[in-house]
């Protein structure tokens, strides 16, 4: 099993910016792509960013293309999603997910997912 665990979130203020890290272990980390989705509430959980195992190619969704990046510590172990210029709409739980290629993570299914850490952004 690889076991993922997020940190990072919290309340930021509109136009403002955090970064989100995901921690994996149990799994050799470059065997994976990961991604980055969200769950605001009443919403669907909703793919943001995805990484291919070796950090060249990377998605976003286009509500968040230009002000977040994706991206990877193939030393460390570890996933980033930076996010800037922050708006309300970017207010959910943000989720770490690892899956066996970058198609299989953009589905969302058969993945490891983190517990999720709460971005909250004042407006």
């Amino acid at each position: 099993q690889m076991q993922l665990v997020e940190s990072g979130g919290g309340l930021v203020q509109a136009g403002g910016s955090l970064r989100l890290s995901c921690a994996a272990s149990g799994r050799t980390f470059t065997d994976y792509a990961m991604g980055w989705f969200r769950q605001a509430p009443g919403k669907e959980r909703k793919c943001v960013a995805v990484i291919s195992r070796s950090g060249t190619s990377t998605y976003y969704t286009d509500s968040v293309q230009g002000r977040f990046t994706i991206s990877r510590d193939n030393v460390k172990n570890t996933v980033y999603l930076e996010m800037n210029d922050l708006t309300a709409d970017d207010t959910a739980v943000y989720y770490c997910a690892a899956g066996s290629g970058y198609g299989v993570v953009l589905t969302g299914h058969d993945l490891y997912w983190g517990q999720g850490t709460q971005v909250t952004v004042s407006s």
